[in-house]
Formats: structure tokens, C-alpha cells, sequence
């Protein structure tokens, strides 16, 4: 029997995949419709019966990075024994996780993003949405220190929180540049050492 007027058949996982790592590298707004097509294989009616829109696609996209690629760094916070250790071994995995491919290096997440001035409403607020995420993890984190004493009560986990998350993503734009792991490394030890000043300048003492 022909096969005529049928679809072609094709693994919606692969394509995803392919997706995402174009967008990882070329950023949203960089990657044309003629650049999907091409690495997922597949026609512009198809991709968008399979996957919606360029938008919705590149948030399932930025979803598989999160579980693949880019997997292993923030599922540890609540391994370490203290606030100060586990925001040390959040950036020391970043640093590992950012320079583990010749290429792309960095955050998808982070450096995907397009400019929020006349970007995709969807796609801009889907990516503040995933990083605000992980820095209130990072936040919960910090408070379960305060609870545990091993933080002093007053202190402004918000802000420690909103520090190290803008270090990490410091550390994905160095990595894109192409700075070695070993630097990277040592921008996590650099803050590790500066902890005690960090966490006594954003503290005020309880009011009794």
C-alpha cells in the first residue's frame, strides 16, 4: 500500500533533544524556525503539530536540560551539613556542570534567555520563573541553617540567597566565555572564604 500523504515518522525525544541543544547554544531569539527544522528533521507543519509553538518548545526544551544536562547541582542542598557547605558544593557542582563540554558551556537557563524588552512574554517569564526557583531552594535552605543554629537569627537569607544565585550565574557567563574549570573553582572558594563577613554584614541582631 502507498505511503503517500502519510507522516513521517520520527522520535519526539531526539527532536527534543536536538532542540535544546541549539537553543542552549544559540540562545530563543538566535535560533530560527530554519535552524529547528534542520537538527530536529522535521517540516514546520510537523513541529508545530508535535511541540505547539517555538515557545512552548523551548520551555519543554529548557525542561529536559533541567533533567538532563543540567542535572546534579542543586539536588544536594539539603546534603550538607551546613548552610556555609552547602552553598560551597552548589557552586563547586556548578563549576563541574558548566565546563563538562568543550561546547556549549554554561547554564541554558541562564544564557538562553532573550531580552525581556520585546522578547516572548512566555519564555521570559517561564525562565525568571525557573531561576526564582532555585533561589528560594536556595533561601529555604539558608532558613533551615537559622533554624538549626547554624546560621545567626537575623539574618537576611533572601539576600545571602540573591548573592550566591548571582555569583552562580556569573559563573555560567565565565564558563560560556571560556574560562577554565579551575577558575571557576576558585570563584566557589572565594566566596566560600568570605562567608563569615558575607553572612555578619547582611545580619542585625534580635530586637528583645
Amino acid at each position: 500500500m502507498s505511503s503517500r500523504g502519510r507522516p513521517r515518522t520520527f522520535s519526539r525525544d531526539e527532536a527534543l533533544r536536538s532542540a535544546m541543544e541549539i537553543f542552549w547554544d544559540k540562545g530563543f531569539d538566535n535560533t530560527s524556525l530554519a535552524d529547528l527544522t534542520r537538527v530536529m528533521g522535521l517540516n514546520p507543519p510537523s513541529l508545530y503539530a508535535a511541540f505547539g509553538s517555538k515557545a512552548k518548545l523551548f520551555l519543554e526544551a529548557v525542561d529536559l536540560y533541567g533533567r538532563t544536562d543540567g542535572a546534579g547541582i542543586w539536588e544536594f542542598l539539603d546534603d550538607a551539613p551546613t548552610a556555609r557547605e552547602a552553598v560551597h558544593d552548589l557552586l563547586k557542582r556548578s563549576a563541574e556542570n558548566f565546563t563538562q563540554w568543550a561546547e556549549p558551556r554554561g547554564c541554558m537557563v541562564v544564557l538562553s534567555a532573550p531580552q525581556m524588552e520585546g522578547g516572548d512574554t512566555a519564555v521570559c517569564d517561564g525562565l525568571k520563573a525557573r531561576r526564582l526557583e532555585k533561589q528560594v531552594a536556595l533561601q529555604s535552605r539558608l532558613e533551615r541553617g537559622v533554624a538549626d543554629g547554624d546560621l545567626p537569627e537575623g539574618t537576611d537569607c533572601d539576600a545571602i540567597a540573591a548573592y550566591v544565585t548571582s555569583i552562580q550565574h556569573g559563573m555560567s557567563i565565565h564558563a560560556r566565555d571560556g574560562a577554565s574549570r579551575q577558575t571557576l573553582m576558585a570563584i566557589a572558594d572565594c566566596c566560600a572564604a568570605g562567608w563569615d563577613a558575607m553572612v555578619a554584614g547582611v545580619t542585625t541582631k534580635a530586637q528583645f
